[in-house]
């Protein structure tokens, strides 16, 4: 008997890809199964959706283990199953990759680029025309349908053209749809060569109708050539130009219904981005424009408002106005994250790949590159980055803490950061699926996190030897927070009984609470709401109110709360997916927090919509009623975590 041999190595790269190259590896493998295991094992293979795990040769006989995964598509002529290399540990499949072309742009946008600049890459460390292509068509051999290239500006990328006619080539094993991002000052000059080179979607930054306004925010002219640049793509019949304005308070709010206007005779797509935290950018929440906030001024404005079919994976929530020829939409990054369905991925223009755009890890495929490795070790290093890919981002006051690249290199590493993260270079297959398992089976995210970098950080290369990058020292022990039977009640005194809390002695100081909850609606009662026809009246105006009233007479309600002066009570209600969407805001100084005034505030708003629209349907769920942040007090600051 031959002793057990792992002989994973002679694995050709594209066996679990192609049909005939199952085919081929049996009928020229050097140890070769009985005729009948070879006729069985080609059957099995070739008619169900698997994944290759190992191959040994036991007693002379090749042996496949397979991995059986349970998939809703089947094997289709042509179709190959999708890798476990872009299949992070909660299942998300990552079909769209974004490449970074160039950090350089002709444009200087407050909220993307520092005042001050940014440090420019030297040539010699960004991706090369071949390394482009190169990793893209291993991506798309593993399962990438889109990419979309972006900077930076990408045009001004002299080899462009000709990256649009390589990757144009790759449709041919799996590639769908080439898209770029661009501010469009020279989009209407390049169009003729994009379009013949195989571009087939365009996305364009405008975030202000207004000439002038237009040269405050970028520090440059040349708004008309950006309007030239929508106007040519749409008569070349580009597939759903698409218009994305970052909203920022102070800055051109009052211009979303402005841009809602041009969706009237215009067939483009405009997305609404929240504002989001970035090196350099000085964000801050109160230059936050919400969703809500944004899609409550333009109902005011056009009130036949209507909630279009989001697609799989999209990041916009799609609305339009009825008649009008165009549509808009909200990127909600900030209020509402679409984590879940997250399939994006990054590569920056020096070679990093990113799986998260709000996040810090990342990993140089570059220097993997350069360090001749091979197409598996490659394959493997992705994987491993991929399924480090956490469940959410964090919240966004957590996120304006974190250290995150000017918007300007958000596809592009600003230089060597200490504080970026850097897995191994390669990693065992075995190791990087047992990882996967262990983010899977435990539920608490700070003990998964820990888990996991601990676990990649122990890993050497396949042949033992220390990893080409090394790893950072390993993060400072935390303990776990303390569990809530640890802590002592406020509200009872020494016998148990309730007790009202002395809060004479403290100081008064400012304070902000912010609650949400949700509303779920069936279809006919979702439908009266958002077409305002319900019997008893304007739903959201009336909960609006009542909510803003029961935040005022908390102490009324709840035995134990103070009666504290209230500075300000915003309540927001937002008809999203078949479900109300309900936050309650409010602003004291005061000697005690006024959590529970949010919370009421809230409650009362989603009671008062059961209220009303209960004679048509008693279907309704209210749920997820809960603080998302506090400040001010003693006991410090409160953000509800989203690992």
């Amino acid at each position: 008997m031959l002793p057990r041999k792992d002989i994973r190595g002679r694995i050709p790269s594209a066996l679990t890809q192609n049909k005939l190259n199952l085919k081929h590896f049996f009928s020229t493998a050097s140890v070769s199964p009985s005729p009948a295991d070879n006729q069985r094992i080609q059957a099995d293979v070739l008619q169900t959706d698997v994944n290759i795990d190992t191959i040994v040769v036991f007693e002379c006989q090749l042996i496949l283990v397979l991995q059986v995964k349970t998939r809703s598509s089947r094997f289709k002529e042509g179709v190959r199953p999708f890798s476990d290399f872009l299949t992070d540990s909660f299942g998300r499949q990552h079909t769209y990759l974004r490449i970074s072309l160039t950090e350089r742009c002709n444009l200087r946008c407050q909220y993307c680029m520092p005042e001050k600049g940014v440090d420019l890459t030297p040539r010699q460390k960004l991706l090369s025309f071949d390394e482009i292509i190169k990793l893209s068509t291993l991506f798309v051999e593993e399962g990438i349908q889109k990419i979309r290239l972006t900077g930076g500006e990408p045009l001004v990328r002299r080899d462009l053209v000709q990256i649009i006619e390589e990757l144009n080539k790759l449709k041919e094993i799996g590639l769908q749809k080439i898209g770029i991002t661009t501010n469009g000052i020279t989009l209407a000059k390049r169009l003729p060569d994009l379009r013949a080179a195989g571009l087939d979607q365009i996305n364009v930054s405008l975030d202000t109708l207004v000439p002038a306004k237009f040269e405050f925010i970028t520090r440059r002219k040349g708004w008309s050539k950006v309007m030239e640049g929508i106007d040519q793509a749409l008569e070349k019949g580009f597939d759903r130009v698409k218009v994305n304005c970052v909203v920022k308070r102070g800055m051109n709010e009052d211009e979303v219904v402005d841009f809602v206007a041009l969706t009237e005779h215009k067939p483009i797509d405009i997305r609404f981005i929240e504002y989001m935290p970035f090196d350099g950018n000085q964000w801050s929440d109160t230059k936050l424009v919400s969703y809500t906030e944004m899609l409550t001024s333009i109902r005011e404005r056009f009130p036949e408002l209507q909630r279009l079919q989001d697609h799989p994976n999209d990041t916009s929530k799609a609305w339009s106005v009825r008649g009008f020829a165009g549509q808009f939409g909200f990127i909600t990054s900030m209020t509402q994250n679409f984590c879940g369905t997250c399939n994006r991925l990054r590569l920056t223009a020096d070679g990093n790949l990113k799986v998260c755009l709000l996040g810090s890890a990342e990993v140089s495929l570059r220097d993997a590159l350069r360090s001749n490795m091979t197409e598996e070790q490659l394959k493997q290093l992705i994987g491993a980055a991929v399924g480090r890919k956490k469940a959410k981002h964090a919240g966004m006051n957590s996120l304006a803490k974190m250290p995150n690249r000017p918007m300007i290199l958000i596809d592009n590493p600003w230089g060597h950061r200490p504080n970026a993260f850097t897995i191994p270079l390669c990693i065992t297959s075995n190791r990087a699926n047992h990882a996967r398992m262990m983010s899977s089976d435990h539920d608490d995210d700070y003990y998964k996190a820990q888990q996991y970098y601990n676990h990649y950080y122990s890993i050497f290369n396949v042949d033992g030897s220390p990893p080409l990058v090394p790893p950072p020292p390993p993060p400072p022990y935390r303990p776990p927070p303390p569990r809530s039977n640890e802590r002592s009640l406020t509200h009872t005194n020494p016998e148990g009984k309730a007790s009202m809390v002395d809060v004479g002695h403290k100081d008064t100081s400012a304070r902000v609470a912010l609650a949400s909850g949700v509303v779920h609606l069936p279809p006919e009662v979702y439908q009266l709401v958002s077409q305002n026809e319900m019997k008893k009246g304007d739903v959201l105006s009336v909960a609006q109110l009542a909510g803003i009233m029961g935040a005022k007479r908390t102490s009324d309600l709840i035995p134990l709360c103070h009666n504290i002066p209230i500075d300000k009570v915003s309540v927001e209600l937002c008809l999203d997916d078949e479900a109300l969407r309900i936050t309650c805001e409010v602003h004291s100084h005061g000697r005690t927090g006024i959590e529970m005034e949010a919370l009421v505030g809230v409650s009362v708003a989603a009671l008062t919509v059961y209220d009303m629209c209960k004679a048509v349907s008693q279907d309704i769920t209210i749920s997820d009623i809960q603080l998302e942040k506090k400040t001010g007090g003693v006991r410090g600051d409160f953000f509800r975590s989203e690992l």
